[in-house]
């Protein structure tokens, strides 16, 4: 039955992609994506909620901290699931969808429309401390790429439904569609024109109605406003701004460095997992909160309510003391990064997304508590709690807009519009100036595979060097006399000619122009040889080198044509008017009408 049902709805959309023009069809399309997106989301978010419900049920009594095996039992589900469902074939992080975009025509192994889904629950599901909103992404990611190439669109249209899977999966896990737009637009750093944006606005408005019908409020992350924004307190959403900027940094380069512990024993999987687990058991049983995503306390700490955040936990009797409740908060700020790496570099499936938040929430609250206590000031603990999230996002994701506009729409208003605006842009300015790159596309681009936020460097990293090289010179030796040369050119459309020894070593180059007042003397045609005649090349250029490293080379040099060696042998030449139509051609191509 449901296989028939899935029949019918490719049959009515290969139907309708007959009867549309290609605009409406990318529209229909959309809406498609986008509520497949919406119920992945929905599944995820459902699971790892009552999960999170039922192993911290009060009436557990003593038998609740069994609560604590549960993230060890998850991580070794999800590497057990990886290698034996999923063939050990598994993308985690966002930067995959940057690579798939930049490298691989914005294709995505089908294989991820429910690997994320089955991974991550179990991670998540089961108390990991990571977040499911990245898996959640890669999933729309997924679904938006092979429903394009179910239907044969182009590489600028497949682009553009996996940017409204990624706009659907947020519109979706937080009922934030002006979030999801800015999101896929801020983050994937694709270039669309305005027209485009339709398409995206569609799909994360059906993600988001999607989940605003199905899904309960406790399990979206939202918030109803107390206080109102006073501008006195302006001062002091400075400096939180300044705070959250260099916690990023801590957060991204903390996890970073335990998840390349992790990455230095990749046959050690299940050890791994073990090792990972226990650890991060070991944290839970001191955090409680470390459990699983953490909105639940957030939402407590939101709330006022800190010693909440105690119960289930060792220290559960210390819960009346105001500053050991306020100590513990800004403990877990720094403690999280390490939690979330024990959990995603021992073999678990997560993300950053929901720790960022988690770390926002508990500094903004710990940080006007703490001034608060001190009788300095009287802040809103509430508004604090909230606009530090906005804080953290900013800063780990380099995406200041996202972080503004999805606050401001899981608090139901846009009342804060300013205090977020000025801590998520210095948050942002901050940790730009430590980190250039965000934390997902941080690895990537120290190998050079990555999108920068330069959208021309994009470009140019995507062309190769060895796919430009023109091999149409013809060669001379040493020992050729002028007459010989003449001879050549006579029959060649270069004015370059490369000299090479009997390995096709190069040797040097003769420029036309050089030696031009020289070509019609006839009596010295057998006096004269090619090296004599020869020059050395400004510069040589590798076939392995990056576009990035020639055109640095043609800039330094002003040449326009430079020779290339592979393992020691002349191939031939490349020209920087060969990289200029290339690099044009791109850029048509990558910007999305």
């Amino acid at each position: 039955m449901k296989f028939t049902a899935f029949q019918k709805i490719n049959s009515f959309v290969a139907w309708t992609q007959t009867k549309l023009s290609k605009k409406q069809f990318i529209f229909l399309s959309s809406i498609f994506v986008g509520i497949s997106v919406g119920l992945a989301a929905i599944l995820l978010k459902t699971f790892a909620h009552y999960i999170f419900l039922g192993v911290t049920y009060n009436k557990l009594g003593s038998i609740k901290y069994i609560f604590l095996l549960l993230p060890v039992i998850g991580i070794l589900l999800t590497v057990l699931a990886i290698k034996k469902i999923l063939k050990g074939k598994l993308e985690k992080g966002l930067s995959n969808i940057h690579y798939a975009i930049a490298n691989k025509s914005s294709i995505i192994p089908k294989e991820q429309m429910y690997a994320q889904i089955l991974t991550s629950s179990l991670t998540v599901g089961f108390g990991g401390s990571a977040g499911l909103e990245a898996p959640i992404l890669l999933t729309g990611a997924a679904f938006g790429s092979n429903y394009s190439k179910k239907y044969h669109l182009n590489y600028n249209e497949r682009t553009l439904l996996l940017a409204c899977g990624i706009a659907a999966g947020i519109g979706a896990a937080f009922n934030a569609p002006i979030a999801g737009v800015l999101f896929a637009l801020e983050v994937l750093l694709i270039d669309i024109s305005i027209s485009a944006f339709t398409p995206l606005i569609i799909a994360a408005a059906t993600g988001a109605l999607i989940s605003k019908i199905i899904l309960e409020d406790d399990i979206l992350l939202s918030f109803k406003l107390q206080q109102p924004f006073n501008y006195n307190n302006v001062p002091f959403y400075i400096v939180l701004g300044l705070l959250a900027g260099l916690i990023s940094v801590y957060h991204s380069r903390t996890f970073t460095f335990i998840e390349g512990l992790f990455h230095k024993f990749p046959n050690k999987l299940y050890l791994k997992a073990l090792i990972g687990g226990l650890l991060l058991a070991s944290l839970i049983f001191i955090f409680s909160s470390l459990f699983g995503e953490g909105y639940q306390s957030i939402k407590t700490l939101s709330l006022q309510s800190p010693e909440n955040l105690l119960n289930n936990s060792y220290f559960y009797n210390y819960k009346s003391s105001d500053w050991f409740v306020l100590a513990f908060v800004g403990v877990l700020i720094f403690v999280k990064a390490i939690a979330t790496a024990l959990t995603l570099g021992s073999g678990g499936n997560g993300g950053n997304f929901a720790p960022s938040l988690f770390v926002g929430a508990y500094l903004g609250f710990f940080f006007s508590k703490a001034l608060n206590m001190l009788n300095l000031t009287n802040l809103p603990i509430s508004n604090f709690t909230i606009v530090g999230m906005a804080g953290i996002l900013s800063g780990l994701y380099h995406a200041p807009l996202t972080a503004i506009f999805l606050i401001a729409e899981i608090t139901g208003g846009y009342t804060l519009m300013i205090p977020l605006m000025i801590v998520s842009s210095i948050s942002y300015a901050v940790s730009k100036y430590f980190e250039p790159f965000s934390m997902d596309t941080k690895k990537l681009s120290l190998t050079g595979k990555i999108f920068t936020y330069d959208r021309y460097h994009n470009i140019l990293t995507t062309i190769r060097t060895s796919n430009l090289v023109e091999t149409n010179f013809q060669k001379l030796s040493p020992n050729d006399t002028l007459g010989a040369i003449v001879e050549l050119v006579s029959k060649s459309k270069r004015n370059i000619f490369p000299l090479t020894d009997k390995e096709n070593k190069l040797l040097g180059i003769i420029i036309l122009d050089n030696i031009r007042n020289i070509l019609f003397k006839t009596e010295m045609y057998n006096k004269i040889t090619a090296k004599e005649l020869m020059t050395i090349p400004p510069a040589i250029i590798s076939s392995a080198e990056t576009m990035e490293e020639v055109m640095k080379k043609f800039d330094e040099t002003g040449a326009w044509n430079l020779p290339v060696i592979e393992n020691e042998e002349y191939i031939g030449f490349i020209s920087k008017s060969s990289v200029f139509s290339s690099y044009r051609t791109k850029l048509k191509s990558t910007t999305i009408a």
